[in-house]
């Protein structure tokens, strides 16, 4: 409502604002991302489906669910008009001006999700008093926050990703809950856990909001649930949701027989317990106690430096490290602290409902422990929980 009330103009101009931001961007710095991302142009432009998940040219092979796969393959029709060296598959780390221009402008133009999600996020909210300074309306502080998001600019603008166009399926899937427009939410859920499967940290909150507040459709007059109120009909709509468009995603691949392929390409274990950049959390501060025990082991002959190999977790590779003192940790041990570190705000959720509220608080305590704990977590995973923060 105060969006309609005469927030549409400075929404415009915030929108806008920060799409010229994003085109004065186009010529600057770009990471290893601009390459994979090429490459996967490259490979689902020329190659058929059976062999988008087996091509290993390039050292970026694809490792996005399908959905992201087509959406590449439709990138490329585009890509062909304005530099077809670019879908090459052997031009490896191939850039022309061109290339860049089409790769930077493809981003800021998948943007235009992100921006009507935040705009539906804004509608959801309703300020307690009345502001009479834009500066203290709570949907123009919203939208700065999130339209203006520094880590989204530096992750998507520089170093090179579709995160805005994701984070705003994302966000319109919040703010269809929000909206009580619940199988909305899970079909847009749905569709981007098969866009990138990052999002899976997240699946706890959805799952257990949509079956508190839509499979069971009453409560007592404490807050606790009527178990007699669980309805068949909205788990099976949910159910198929799910399973619609799992078939759409995962069906071509299942009938080629290369399911086991595509997981093993979406879920690469071998890739080690830290990214090469690490992120700042509970691991980092493992590796770095195991490194000051080496050191101090080797100070005082505790143990052999001929044992001890050169780049202990802190080469900057991406691989798989042992510990040199520590136990070594495994995806399961990592899978289990994560999970045991979700359930705190999941049981909240379910046994101390406070509606979107409660479901908001939950997601960001999800992606904030699957960040702390997770395996192979890249730094960048924190805009999972800062954005709908």
């Amino acid at each position: 409502r105060a969006m309609a009330a005469g927030g549409r103009g400075w929404f415009r101009g915030l929108a806008l604002g920060v799409s010229l931001l994003k085109c004065l961007l186009i010529p600057a710095y770009y990471s290893t991302d601009f390459e994979v991302h090429r490459n996967w142009l490259a490979i689902t432009h020329n190659l058929p489906l059976s062999q988008w998940y087996h091509e290993a040219t390039s050292e970026w092979t694809l490792d996005y669910p399908p959905f992201f796969a087509w959406f590449e393959y439709a990138l490329s029709h585009l890509a062909k008009y304005f530099d077809p060296k670019m879908l090459v598959i052997e031009n490896l780390n191939y850039t022309s001006h061109a290339a860049i221009f089409f790769q930077r402008l493809s981003v800021i133009f998948t943007d235009i999700l992100f921006i009507y999600a935040v705009h539906e996020c804004c509608r959801c909210v309703n300020g307690k008093r009345a502001a009479k300074d834009i500066l203290e309306k709570p949907t123009f502080i919203l939208a700065v926050l999130l339209l203006w998001n520094f880590g989204l600019l530096i992750v998507d603008h520089i170093h090179f990703q579709y995160n805005g166009f994701l984070f705003g399926l994302m966000l319109l899937s919040v703010a269809r809950l929000c909206q009580r427009r619940y199988l909305e939410g899970a079909l847009l859920f749905a569709v981007l856990l098969h866009f990138k499967h990052i999002y899976l940290y997240v699946a706890p909150a959805y799952g257990i909001y949509l079956l508190r507040s839509y499979c069971f459709t009453a409560n007592h007059a404490d807050g606790s649930l009527k178990w007699r109120s669980f309805s068949f009909l909205h788990l099976t709509l949910l159910g198929l949701i799910v399973c619609l468009v799992s078939a759409l995603s995962l069906g071509p691949f299942i009938v080629l027989g290369q399911l086991p392929q595509v997981m093993s390409r979406l879920f690469p274990f071998k890739r080690g317990l830290c990214h090469a950049y690490w992120a700042p959390n509970f691991w980092a501060l493992y590796n770095a106690v195991d490194k000051a025990l080496t050191v101090l082991g080797l100070k005082c002959n505790f143990l052999d430096h001929t044992q001890i190999p050169k780049a202990s977790m802190t080469g900057g590779l991406v691989q798989e490290f042992q510990h040199t003192v520590l136990p070594s940790v495994t995806p399961l041990a990592t899978l289990i602290c994560t999970f045991i570190s979700i359930l705190p705000s999941v049981f909240c959720l379910w046994f101390k409902p406070q509606g979107p509220r409660g479901f908001l608080q939950c997601l960001v305590l999800c992606a904030l422990s699957s960040f702390m704990f997770g395996w192979h977590v890249h730094e960048k995973a924190i805009l999972l929980a800062i954005l709908p923060l």
